[in-house]
């Protein structure tokens, strides 16, 4: 069967106008992210990371080229927003009902939609909450919980939809260096066995090479394609990657093109307040 969640990106340009401001954010962006592939994406603060992932989700528009999911056209300057559940979010902050159970909170979604019956949801829901080392937690409320479960029940919600995507915006930004560790392990895990295309966002190198097939560097604004790092470490992986020589010399690579760039947004921000 073909696998779905191919991502075309056609010479994407997105400019924000405030005020008559004109703002290009992105410019003439272009790349492809294969079925089932995880590609990360880095580089300076705005750069348009958050910008592409929004244009992919349907949340935001393209001011030129367009944004193909598995052919289809999901963005471009003549398409109204199209948000779908073949695209799905994680973001930075938490968004769980705290009036809900672990189990609730995932199961709500695909029930109130009908996509699934509730006997199906309840069964579907408890196999990836084991997945993500969550088994024995369906009954608890989010805050009797830590904040890294939290996280791990958001992205456990989001994948009982059966998305082709799943779009992760900086969801372990606000974690301790030891939860995010878990984390980075129950994703993997939890990747390995859906096999979904993932767009991941990210400040934090290490995580973008432990973590990915692909690393799309940034430059600083107007965002375009620095330089891609293929990720030729095997799956799947453990902690004991990090310390390997392979690691160490694609986390060298990504810190010397993000750190260019970083030095250009730090510049161009000293010049702007200067004057």
């Amino acid at each position: 069967m073909k696998k779905e969640g191919h991502i075309e990106i056609k010479d994407v340009t997105k400019i924000y106008d405030p005020l008559g401001a004109n703002v290009m954010a992105v410019e003439h962006c272009s790349f492809e992210i294969k079925p089932g592939e995880f590609m990360a994406i880095v580089g300076p603060s705005g750069c348009g990371k958050t910008t592409f992932l929004n244009m992919l989700a349907g949340f935001d528009t393209v001011s030129k080229g367009e944004i193909c999911v598995d052919g289809a056209c999901v963005a471009s300057p003549t398409q109204r927003l199209t948000p779908g559940p073949d695209r799905v979010v994680v973001f930075q902050l938490g968004a769980l009902f705290p009036w809900k159970t672990v189990l609730e909170n995932v199961t709500f979604g695909p029930i109130m939609q009908g996509r699934i019956d509730k006997k199906e949801a309840i069964e579907k829901g408890k196999n990836l909450l084991q997945i993500a080392g969550l088994d024995g937690f369906e009954n608890e409320y989010p805050m009797n919980i830590s904040s890294g479960m939290q996280r791990r029940v958001e992205i456990v919600r989001a994948l009982i939809n059966e998305p082709k995507i799943l779009l992760l915006d900086e969801p372990f930004r606000a974690l301790d260096a030891m939860t995010k560790s878990v984390m980075h392990k129950y994703l993997l895990d939890l990747f390995d066995v859906i096999g979904k295309t993932i767009m991941f966002i990210t400040h934090d190198l290490d995580e973008a090479i432990y973590l990915s097939d692909r690393v799309f560097v940034m430059t600083t604004r107007p965002g375009k394609l620095k330089k891609w790092i293929d990720v030729d470490i095997p799956r799947p992986r453990d902690i004991a990657v990090k310390v390997s020589d392979r690691f160490l010399e694609l986390r060298q690579e990504a810190i010397e093109a993000v750190h260019e760039e970083a030095k250009k947004a730090f510049e161009r921000g000293e010049r702007e307040l200067a004057k």
